[in-house]
């Protein structure tokens, strides 16, 4: 499952902007995990070539980081306008920042826009592209505050039968609160396994696990923008 990721954000079309370094940096960190869900970044820019290649290389000097995916010189901003980054009630120029996660077969699954003075988050992006490989694979929906591993929720049934059906699975394997609201794991193939006590009480403790989830991950980010804090001090402190 191959999916894309195209994001642009040159808040005033052109590199060495402060806002989409921290991103960029940000992606790069990130850029293993992304690898792992089986999706390549794409960066898009209207500024040119060799000035991405000035902009990725300062960063690297300043930080140590390599940008590990490609930048796109959209120097006439065709593609930005063709995916409609520009917002014209902000200026008929500047793109705010987009995150479009385009899927194997070429269709824009889900797109994210950000204000310009807004950087993007990259675990909530992460989150929303396992979600949707996720619900693809197991034939299902994803509650409010998925995260990886967490149950997903059952196709509504379509007939009275499977609505009866349906009640009659809840009561025996407690995966739901009604005939309109039950779940199911999808790990090892999607089974559909007994969720043992996930009764009305899985939409709480999912909640509760996904806030633990989400912090732990955004440390991890965290720390990894500490240490490169540290090397641009260092650096700075060098020059000094």
């Amino acid at each position: 499952m191959d999916y894309e990721l195209m994001m642009n954000g040159c808040v005033k079309i052109g590199d060495f902007t402060p806002v989409c370094t921290t991103e960029i940096i940000a992606f790069a960190r990130a850029n293993t995990y992304f690898e792992e869900k089986n999706a390549c970044l794409i960066g898009l820019s209207v500024d040119s070539n060799p000035s991405h290649l000035a902009w990725i290389y300062d960063i690297y000097c300043k930080t140590g980081v390599v940008i590990p995916f490609p930048i796109i010189a959209d120097r006439n901003g065709e593609i930005a306008r063709k995916y409609g980054m520009i917002s014209n009630n902000i200026s008929n120029t500047e793109t705010v920042r987009n995150v479009f996660i385009i899927s194997p077969d070429g269709v824009v699954k889900a797109i994210l826009v950000y204000p310009m003075n807004v950087g993007r988050c990259i675990p909530e992006i992460l989150r929303l592209l396992q979600a949707l490989q996720t619900s693809e694979k197991c034939d299902g929906s994803t509650p409010a505050n998925w995260l990886e591993g967490d149950p997903i929720i059952v196709p509504s049934p379509k007939t009275f039968n499977e609505l009866q059906t349906r009640l009659e699975n809840i009561k025996n394997d407690k995966n739901g609160m009604n005939w309109y609201l039950s779940f199911k794991s999808c790990q090892n193939g999607c089974d559909n396994k007994k969720i043992e006590n996930r009764d009305i009480k899985l939409v709480e403790s999912t909640e509760n696990s996904n806030v633990k989830k989400q912090e732990n991950f955004s440390q991890n980010m965290k720390n990894n923008n500490n240490g490169n804090s540290n090397a641009m001090r260092i650096s700075q402190s060098k020059k000094a």
